[in-house]
């Protein structure tokens, strides 16, 4: 297991072995998902890596917002 300390400012390092092994580079934004009583780190991807991810998808019986209770 790999600890980290959490600064007086409220920031963490990741350690080096962690940041080549997932492939996370400076300035890459990460999203805190809350995972029960944990949190899981993950990147956010980019509007690249999205593009095209719902090609196929079905439009049609969406709900919409007049469908809620």
């Amino acid at each position: 297991m790999n600890a980290v300390t959490l600064s007086s400012k409220f920031q963490i390092s990741i350690p080096k072995h962690v940041r080549e092994q997932e492939g996370w580079k400076p300035g890459q934004k990460l999203a805190f998902v809350p995972h029960g009583k944990h949190y899981v780190l993950v990147p956010v991807p980019t509007a690249e890596e999205i593009f095209g991810s719902m090609k196929g998808a079905n439009p049609n019986n969406y709900r919409d917002r007049d469908d809620r209770y």
